[in-house]
C-alpha cells in the first residue's frame, strides 16, 4: 500500500470511527427519550375525575412530592384489599380513572401513582427514580391502611418492570403484569439489532428475573392496554419475535397445574414455589415489546 492510498485509509477509518461514537454518544445521552413518553400537563382534582376519589401525595425518599389519586372501594363490595396501579411509559393517571373505577367498583381501593415527570410531577424518569417512587406509594397505602401484604401490584408494559423489582424489596399479597416484557434490553435489542443495545442500555427493567426467585402469586394479562391510548406499549405483530423466543426458552419439558392453598382470610392463593407458576408467565407469548 502506497503512502497516499495508506494516508486515504486510515482517514477514512477515522470518519467512519468518529460518526460510529458520536451516534453511540448521542444514543447514549437520548435514549430516555425512546422509553419514556411522560404527559407533564396537570390532571384535574381527583374529585372531578373519579367521585369519592381524593388527592394525595407521595413523598419520595430523594425529596420530591408526587401527585397521585386514591380511590376508596365502593362500600358495598369492599374486600379490604388495594391495588397499586404502576402505569406505563406514556400519559398520566387520568388516563386510567376507568380502570380504578372499575376496580373500585369491584371491592378493591385503588392508588394512581404518577411517576416522576407525569401528571405535573417533577423530575425526570429513569429506573432508579421510578422505583424510588413505587417505594413511596407502598408507603402512602400503608398509611392509608393497606399494608403490602394486602396489597396487589398492578404494572403495565413499562410497570411491569417496575413491580417486578418492587415486590421483591416490599412483598405483596400478589402482582398482575399487563403487556409485561422479559427485559428492557429484549425490548431494544428486538426493535433495534443494528444497535449494541445491550451495553448502551442505562435503564434494564429485568422483570423474569426479579420474578424467577419470588415466592409472590403472579398472573400475567396479555392483552393491550387500552386507557385512552395513552400508553406507548403494544402487541408486537409477529408474536415469534426475538423476546418472545427468549422467553420460550425457559419453558419446563412437563408443565404442570399450580397447587392452592387457602390463605388465613380464606382466600385462594399460590404457595411459594408451586411448579409452573412463573413458567406460564414467561414460557407463553406473554412477554411484548415496547413499540
Amino acid at each position: 500500500m502506497t503512502s497516499p492510498t495508506r494516508r486515504t485509509f486510515v482517514r477514512g477509518l477515522l470518519v467512519v470511527l468518529l460518526t460510529v461514537g458520536t451516534v453511540m454518544a448521542m444514543l447514549w445521552a437520548l435514549q430516555r427519550r425512546l422509553i419514556y413518553y411522560p404527559d407533564a400537563a396537570p390532571v384535574p382534582p381527583a374529585v372531578e375525575a373519579l367521585p369519592g376519589a381524593r388527592d394525595v401525595t407521595l413523598q419520595t425518599a430523594d425529596g420530591l412530592d408526587l401527585g397521585a389519586w386514591f380511590v376508596p372501594a365502593t362500600a358495598r363490595s369492599d374486600t379490604g384489599m388495594a391495588v397499586l396501579v404502576a402505569p406505563g411509559n406514556g400519559g398520566n393517571r387520568a388516563g386510567r380513572a376507568d380502570l380504578a373505577r372499575e376496580l373500585s367498583r369491584r371491592g378493591l381501593a385503588v392508588l394512581l401513582m404518577d411517576y416522576r415527570g407525569y401528571g405535573g410531577n417533577p423530575g425526570r424518569p429513569g429506573e432508579e427514580g421510578l422505583g424510588t417512587d413505587a417505594d413511596a406509594a407502598v408507603r402512602a397505602l400503608e398509611e392509608l391502611g393497606y399494608p403490602p401484604g394486602r396489597t396487589l401490584y398492578f404494572g403495565e408494559s413499562i410497570g411491569s418492570g417496575v413491580v417486578a423489582a418492587l415486590q421483591a424489596r416490599h412483598p405483596p399479597a400478589g402482582v398482575v403484569l399487563r403487556s409485561p416484557f422479559t427485559a428492557l434490553a429484549d425490548v431494544g435489542a428486538h426493535h433495534y439489532p443494528w444497535l449494541p443495545v445491550r451495553l448502551l442500555l442505562r435503564d434494564r427493567f429485568p422483570v423474569v428475573e426479579h420474578l424467577a426467585t419470588s415466592d409472590v402469586p403472579v398472573h400475567r394479562d396479555l392483552r393491550r392496554p387500552r386507557l385512552g391510548g395513552a400508553d406507548r406499549a403494544q402487541r408486537p405483530r409477529r408474536g415469534r419475535g426475538a423476546v418472545a423466543g427468549r422467553a420460550r426458552r425457559h419453558r419446563p419439558r412437563r408443565p404442570q397445574r399450580p397447587r392452592h392453598v387457602r390463605s388465613p382470610g380464606g382466600r385462594r392463593r399460590t404457595p411459594a414455589g408451586a411448579p409452573g407458576r412463573l413458567s406460564s408467565i414467561r414460557a407463553r407469548r406473554g412477554f411484548y415489546p415496547l413499540r
